[in-house]
């Protein structure tokens, strides 16, 4: 160290650790939370309740309500199915008959411990999204003065904070984050919160994507590489970044387009990393170099991709002393091959 051999490691900034550890702690509080509600779907199916199997969340606004009220006293599957939001899919009669059960008073019992439990981590959760919020406000403001532009993508995750995570982040990096495909305003803050916003602290973004964990672990002996994998790491950006990757295989973007072909030839876990290490690349680029993210679309990336296999294939049939030949419409159809070889001179 005294001779400047070893390289410091990355700790961010005081007011980047104090978000941190607000985000951590309302990721606990989260998963805690989140174990309540299987205590509450274990005691409804206790009871032979199967509202948990009818609406596809029973933290939400007609499963709160219908819990409420079987906590209070109400036993009658009809008037609980009346608490129905016009929003459920289900109708009323098969809610009235997934609420069929016996209620023996133990499982209410839990079932009510389990609710309040609930509830309180909630309040625990808005109370952290505050302090979030609060430290948001004291960086510095990078937008000018002016609010991202609307960008059409649908609201944040479920367990998101409740405030205004793009507006706050734009006005602390100066860059709209999730203009880019598969990252929403959460996704964003658990990765700045992570790495902060100064990325010179990372010589490029090579080196950014390796502390990430995202870069292929090259193994050499004898001049032979014996394994690429990457390494393993508990890294938290990592793992917002996959997830963000995760829910690009049915995006029409260059992105979308990328992680479908390399799940094709690599398969899934591959290629959710190989796009996370993507996804890294674009946020050093924005981070550090103030550039705007904007979408080619998956046709250009696929065209793009067939420009370079060709480029490819012409390279290697120049190696073998062969050319390609582009051929005309009618053969193409003809042959089934976009190209035909034809000899040249050796």
């Amino acid at each position: 160290h005294t001779y400047g051999l070893l390289s410091g490691a990355f700790r961010p900034d005081g007011d980047i650790r104090r978000l941190r550890s607000y985000l951590r702690q309302r990721a606990m509080l989260v998963e805690y939370a989140s174990h309540h509600i299987q205590h509450m779907q274990k005691a409804l199916t206790q009871m032979n309740v199967k509202l948990q199997h009818v609406i596809s969340d029973i933290t939400g606004k007609t499963g709160m309500d219908i819990i409420e009220a079987i906590v209070q006293g109400e036993r009658s599957p009809r008037r609980l199915a009346r608490l129905r939001d016009h929003r459920i899919k289900a109708d009323e009669a098969t809610i009235a008959k997934s609420l069929q059960g016996h209620w023996r008073e133990e499982h209410i019992f839990e079932l009510t411990q389990a609710l309040e439990l609930y509830r309180a981590y909630q309040a625990r959760i808005a109370e952290c999204d505050r302090e979030i919020e609060a430290q948001l406000e004291r960086f510095e403001d990078r937008s000018d003065g002016e609010p991202p532009a609307p960008n059409g993508k649908k609201r944040n995750q479920k367990n998101a904070p409740r405030f205004d995570v793009q507006g706050q982040l734009y006005r602390m990096t100066g860059v709209d984050l999730t203009r880019i495909d598969g990252v929403d305003g959460f996704t964003a803050l658990k990765v700045i919160s992570e790495i902060g916003t100064d990325m010179t602290k990372w010589p490029s973004a090579k080196h950014f994507a390796s502390w990430l964990g995202l870069s292929p672990n090259n193994r050499i002996t004898g001049g032979r590489v014996i394994s690429s994998k990457t390494k393993a790491s508990g890294n938290r950006a990592a793992k917002a970044l996959r997830l963000a990757a995760n829910a690009l295989h049915r995006s029409d973007s260059a992105l979308g387009a990328f992680l479908r072909r390399k799940k094709s030839h690599l398969g899934a876990p591959k290629a959710i990393t190989a796009t996370a290490h993507k996804l890294a690349r674009i946020i050093y680029s924005m981070l550090r170099y103030g550039h705007q993210y904007a979408d080619a679309g998956a046709e250009y990336y696929e065209r793009q991709y067939q420009q370079r296999a060709l480029r490819t294939a012409k390279r290697r049939a120049a190696q073998l002393g062969y050319q390609l030949v582009p051929v005309s419409d009618g053969e193409h159809q003809d042959t089934g091959l976009p190209f035909k070889p034809a000899a040249a001179a050796l």
